[in-house]
């Protein structure tokens, strides 16, 4: 026997605007006991008339294909053997086009033992999102704090995981391309601090506003702190450009304050791909932003993942690697040209995991300078480099110096020149076995600090080489500036000497005859082949490195070598 409603009841559930019919199951069939005002509102019919359709026909609108669907998990439903939860087509009496409905069922006792089963409608079609709930005491009620974002007065993420799901389903049915934007804010910690908080809490509504004009119709919805997220049907990279950047120009003119806008991570919505798993994947492809005002956004591939994961990993095992001495020093030398013989050695790190092998400093080294830890490895390389002095006296090797790398941003965080006069000290080593490298980027950036540091370093007795001269910084005014004993430049001359007519001849003849009137010793590196010694020679550079010299080796493939009767390497002291 269904459940009969008194007529408090009846006059209250009627009178929702929440679109839902509640319906019992008696004799093998289904019934409508209670129409809502918002389903007579959604289908635009009187109650009779929509009383009198579900009870004779429930499927004569349903679109044939959907309707085989419908019907049996309908009945399953009722049997208590599934859940009911559903999109399909159907028509409304004012369109003749089918419109996409969601409907969601759910069993709820009443006081009399008996049960009903409350069915909730969502036009998708026309982005009728309504939110539903039934209480302990079988109340069907709106939770508005629950889904809405105080600030805005967008949808929150309780909203979007509830159901953008759905949302991007329909845009698949309707032949499109669902993505997800994560939209972050760039410098808001700054502009609340700048300007406070309430000015924060506007440049959040306007942001909220420019995104549902710059995505009509589509999902917009606040999530955490300064984050946004879109549901867009993505059409291509360049309308989705355009369209963050028309953003970024109303934002930036309807702000009280300097603002520089928002970035994206996007994720591409494949079919089965869940709007949770979706927002990990645009996280880290907003990441790979980083805030590069070049850059509107960034779309998730398997590769940006790839970058994602192996960075965490970097992150979270570099202080055990450093513990564990996983971190190896390789050694390549340095060829002096005019004698042939090795006079220098340049020691370079190696990340030697048990499990993946090695990890080249192309991987590694940047997201050490992201995360600003390199002081701790070249800090480290220092120590290495001074612990193994003895092993590599104990085996014959002469005492050549050892050039190691150092950032600017190192002398930002810790005394650089006193922690290696330290190490120096605990180990023993002279202050002329060591020399200190900078890159020419480094200087050409250089602070007030870093200035006074390498002044220190030379103050101290050691050797300063500026690296990677030529690879996009050059600036002559760095000799003004500073003294170095050596001009080390970027490779990138020897491997593109015959281009554009040969001009990096002339150009690198040109920076050795300078550095000669300077008198700053001069290195080429890159060497890899018999024409580039030759050249090198024929211009005067005084030293080289690279692979037609020698390769990077770590001491104890050195030591293997020598114990197996290779011969030692002819040294300058």
């Amino acid at each position: 026997m269904s459940y009969r409603f008194t007529e408090e009841e009846r006059e209250l559930y009627e009178s929702m605007q929440i679109p839902f019919v509640i319906y019992g199951y008696e004799d093998g069939n289904i019934r409508a006991l209670l129409i809502s005002d918002g389903y007579c509102s959604l289908k635009k019919q009187d109650r009779d008339v929509l009383r009198q359709k579900q009870n004779m026909n429930l499927l004569n609108e349903v679109h044939p294909k959907d309707a085989k669907k419908l019907l049996p998990l309908a009945l399953s439903f009722a049997k208590h053997l599934s859940p009911f939860d559903i999109l399909y087509r159907t028509k409304m009496p004012d369109d003749e086009k089918y419109h996409v409905m969601h409907a969601v069922a759910k069993w709820q006792t009443m006081p009399d033992k008996s049960e009903v089963a409350f069915v909730t409608f969502n036009d998708m079609t026309r982005g009728m999102f309504e939110i539903d709930r039934l209480t302990d005491g079988y109340e069907l009620f709106q939770k508005d704090r629950f889904y809405n974002d105080p600030t805005t007065g967008l949808p929150n993420l309780n909203y979007l995981l509830e159901y953008a799901d759905d949302f991007a389903e329909n845009q698949r049915l309707n032949g499109g391309n669902p993505a997800l934007l994560y939209f972050d804010v760039i410098g808001m910690q700054s502009y609340n601090s700048q300007y406070g908080f309430s000015r924060g809490d506007e440049l959040l509504c306007l942001i909220a506003g420019v995104l549902k004009d710059v995505f009509p119709g589509e999902f917009v919805s606040r999530g955490y702190d300064d984050h946004f997220f879109v549901i867009s049907n993505l059409q291509t990279d360049e309308q989705l450009s355009e369209r963050i950047d028309r953003a970024n120009r109303h934002i930036k003119k309807g702000a009280y304050g300097n603002t520089t806008g928002i970035q994206a991570g996007v994720c591409i919505l494949e079919k089965g791909m869940r709007v949770s798993d979706a927002i990990g994947h645009a996280r880290h492809a907003l990441r790979e932003v980083d805030n590069d005002l070049n850059i509107t956004h960034k779309i998730f591939t398997n590769e940006t993942d790839e970058a994602y994961w192996q960075q965490r990993f970097i992150i979270e095992n570099f202080e055990n690697a450093l513990q564990n001495e996983r971190i190896k020093v390789y050694y390549q030398c340095i060829q002096r040209l005019k004698t042939g013989n090795a006079c220098a050695l340049e020691a370079l790190a190696r990340w030697v995991d048990p499990d993946r092998g090695i990890i080249s400093p192309e991987e590694f080294i940047p997201v050490l300078e992201k995360y600003h830890l390199l002081h701790k490895l070249d800090l480290y390389m220092v120590d290495q480099i001074c612990k193994e002095v003895k092993p590599r006296q104990d085996i014959g090797l002469p005492l050549i110096p050892v050039s190691v790398n150092f950032s600017a941003q190192d002398f930002d965080y810790v005394d650089i020149v006193g922690a290696i006069n330290d190490i120096l000290e605990k180990y023993g080593v002279s202050r002329d076995k060591l020399i200190i490298e900078i890159t020419e980027r480094d200087v050409a950036l250089a602070t007030n600090r870093f200035r006074e540091q390498m002044q220190r370093i030379r103050d101290n007795g050691y050797k300063i080489w500026i690296d990677d001269f030529g690879s996009g910084y050059s600036s002559l005014n760095v000799f003004s500036q500073y003294h170095f004993d050596l001009i080390k430049f970027d490779q990138a001359f020897l491997l593109n000497l015959d281009v554009n007519n040969s001009a990096n001849r002339l150009i690198f003849k040109a920076m050795v005859d300078m550095a000669k009137e300077l008198q700053i010793l001069t290195l080429a590196e890159g060497m890899e082949s018999p024409d580039h010694l030759d050249f090198l020679r024929e211009i005067g550079c005084d030293m080289a490195q690279g692979f037609y010299f020698y390769k990077p080796e770590s001491l104890e493939s050195i030591r293997f070598k020598l114990a197996n009767g290779n011969p030692m390497m002819p040294c300058d002291l």
